[in-house]
């Protein structure tokens, strides 16, 4: 539908909660018919994806447009001409500031002739049937799996079920990680495409002592030493991969530690806290801490492992710290079999619970 005449100002409005393939579509042809385009995001304050969530998700897919948000917190009954009048005027102070009238409103909705009568606009519509991509966001609120296809990269990064390992030092966090990984890639569809994230720090790590080396070749890891400046670095990199791999993903993602991880290890080597590492690490992005145990699990030095004593130490602090926190956790103990086993678990109940993402506020036709 990308022939036709050719408008000056365009308007798509919607709540995108969550935007989808068949959104997409939607601005896609609006852009091809418009000069520019207004992108009209109307959230209402009972939803769960935060209005400036879905700004950002619009205007990375839709760069040319002009994305506005505007908090639409009046019940829709298109029968009612006072409830009109109501969204009306929330709908014209979001493109108030343009410096061109709205000559062509863009929708899939039966609502769509009177939306483009009240702007004085044509009302162009497109694919009402939804023959071309046959989803609601109705129908991607209620089982984000089955419609996971349909999202683009920066809501599959939001939904994404994040689970972090974490663990004392030679505790299995990289084996276990890597395992449920392919556990949940053993499922097919949709989760075949399930990833896992390395440790960072290690990588880092590994640099460091690859440099100290090359100045003194066979230096031993124990004189690798650590600035507080680097743990920041450490934690964004970290999460810069998490988002990256979140993006590309299955609804869950394995985590080889994370950010707060990386505030504990920063105690570990130079003592207290550092507040840009704990800044770091307070995203809310984290659904569920698998913690391995130290008990029963030999300590490997494998060139960058030091302190085998202090890992007692270690997995009290993180079990302290992650009920200090409030964050949601599963210790791991026994053989590695049982502890993958006590893994998929609990990360199939979290998945069992799903998003529970608030219903918007009703509509009457």
């Amino acid at each position: 539908m990308s022939g036709g005449r050719k408008f000056r100002h365009g308007l798509v409005l919607g709540k995108f909660y969550p935007p989808h393939a068949g959104h997409h579509h939607l601005v896609r042809t609006a852009l091809a018919r418009c000069d520019h385009l207004t992108v009209l995001v109307c959230a209402a304050s009972v939803e769960s994806i935060p209005l400036a969530e879905r700004v950002r998700w619009m205007t990375e897919a839709h760069g040319t447009a002009w994305v506005e948000g505007v908090v639409d917190d009046v019940p829709m009954d298109t029968g009612d001409p006072a409830i009109w009048d109501a969204h009306m005027e929330i709908f014209r102070a979001g493109v108030r500031h343009r410096p061109i009238p709205v000559d062509a409103v863009f929708t899939s909705e039966d609502y769509g002739d009177e939306l483009a009568r009240r702007f004085g606009a044509r009302h162009v519509c497109v694919d009402p049937g939804r023959a071309r991509h046959p989803v609601s966001g109705t129908a991607v609120r209620k089982d984000p799996v089955a419609h996971w296809s349909t999202l683009s990269a920066s809501v599959r990064a939001w939904l994404t079920r994040r689970v972090v390992v974490l663990g004392a030092e030679s505790t299995g966090t990289t084996t276990l990680a890597r395992a449920l990984a392919a556990h949940y890639r053993r499922r097919g569809g949709v989760w075949s495409r399930t990833r896992w994230v390395p440790e960072y720090g290690r990588e880092h790590s590994a640099a460091k002592l690859a440099a100290l080396r090359a100045v003194r070749p066979g230096a031993p890891w124990s004189e690798v030493t650590f600035g507080s400046d680097e743990f920041p670095l450490i934690a964004a990199r970290q999460n810069h991969r998490e988002d990256h791999a979140a993006r590309h993903g299955s609804p869950v993602l394995f985590c080889d530690t994370d950010a707060f991880a990386t505030t504990l290890w920063h105690e570990r080597y130079l003592g207290g806290s550092h507040p840009g590492v704990a800044a770091l690490a307070d995203r809310g992005t984290h659904h569920l801490y698998l913690l391995t145990d130290h008990e029963g699990v030999p300590f490997e030095d494998d060139g960058l492992r030091d302190g085998a004593e202090l890992r007692p130490w270690m997995t009290r602090r993180f079990h302290d710290e992650l009920t200090r926190t409030g964050r949601p956790f599963r210790p791991l103990t026994g053989s590695p079999a049982q502890r993958l086993k006590t893994a998929v678990a609990a990360v199939d109940e979290l998945l069992a619970r799903g998003w529970d993402l608030a219903d918007p506020l009703p509509e009457r036709r």
